[in-house]
């Protein structure tokens, strides 16, 4: 199958923009979001040495754990600048979420953490869904991150940025339509509602689909406080928050306040 082009500007911006490998490490939401995500994902992933695809996997930071858990890891990610980190790491190809290259029925585990920010198209969102669901073994665990539709509401609150009318009309843009064009700032994204995320997931055949609000509820003040007040908030504000996160998990209500929602599920049959 060939594999479909990825959007220019979202290469460009993983490629010569940002540093993926410092995001989830060099900044407190950035840890918070890491390990909300291990906390997470180890609830639900099988025993190891499980085999687990990272769909989309970067530079492999979320690899590097998986491996260090005793998983059988193998990484796919456009990003060649990715991939070439992430292959000190464990295994590592150049691919895309919608076309994979893997057998049917493969994996114990595929997780996309990373594609269906960069899908704004709903027909794409379903094919890397499809094939995650394609690769994976019966039974087996398929995890979805997405952004929440409200994160960007939060963030540039806390960054002192909402008071522009510029700011105002682009997060005005998301909140309508879902989608950011990668104009300014963040490269082309989508932002999910919670239950539309589950409805996605359900629609590629997957069942006992559960959505988690990974950041929780406090996350923007987290940020607020390193944008305002220096790089390093205290220890026990960063606890605070996480506690809050995982205080938040019971009340569904809450997943629209956290800055990116965690799907899993199985594969049926």
């Amino acid at each position: 199958m060939e594999s479909p082009e990825l959007a220019p500007e979202i290469e460009r911006f993983y490629s010569e923009i940002i540093d993926e490998d410092g995001r989830l490490s060099l900044s407190a939401d950035g840890r918070l979001e890491l390990i909300r995500t291990q906390e997470i994902m180890r609830r639900f992933l099988p025993p190891a040495p499980a085999c687990v695809l990272d769909v989309g996997g970067g530079p492999g930071v979320h690899a590097r754990w998986l491996v260090e858990d005793g998983y059988k890891v193998e990484l796919i990610d456009p990003i060649a600048r990715h991939v070439d980190k992430a292959a000190l790491v464990c295994p590592a190809s150049v691919g895309d979420a919608r076309a994979l290259p893997a057998a049917d029925a493969s994996f114990d585990v595929v997780q996309l953490l990373g594609p269906l920010y960069h899908l704004p198209d709903p027909s794409d969102r379903r094919r890397a869904l499809a094939e995650a669901r394609r690769v994976v073994r019966p039974g087996g665990l398929v995890a979805a991150a997405a952004i929440n539709r409200y994160s960007s509401l939060f963030e540039h609150t806390s960054l002192a940025h909402l008071h522009t009318e510029r700011m105002q009309a682009s997060i005005s843009t998301i909140l309508r339509t879902a989608v950011h064009d990668g104009k300014r700032g963040f490269t082309l994204a989508y932002f999910h509602r919670a239950e539309e995320l589950a409805d996605e997931m359900r629609a590629a055949g997957l069942v006992e689909v559960q959505v988690f609000g990974v950041e929780g509820p406090a996350w923007s003040l987290l940020k607020a406080v390193e944008q305002h007040a220096g790089p390093d908030p205290s220890e026990e504000l960063f606890e605070s928050v996480l506690t809050a996160a995982r205080m938040a998990e019971p009340y569904p209500e809450l997943l629209a306040s956290s800055s990116h929602l965690l799907a899993v599920g199985r594969a049926s049959g």
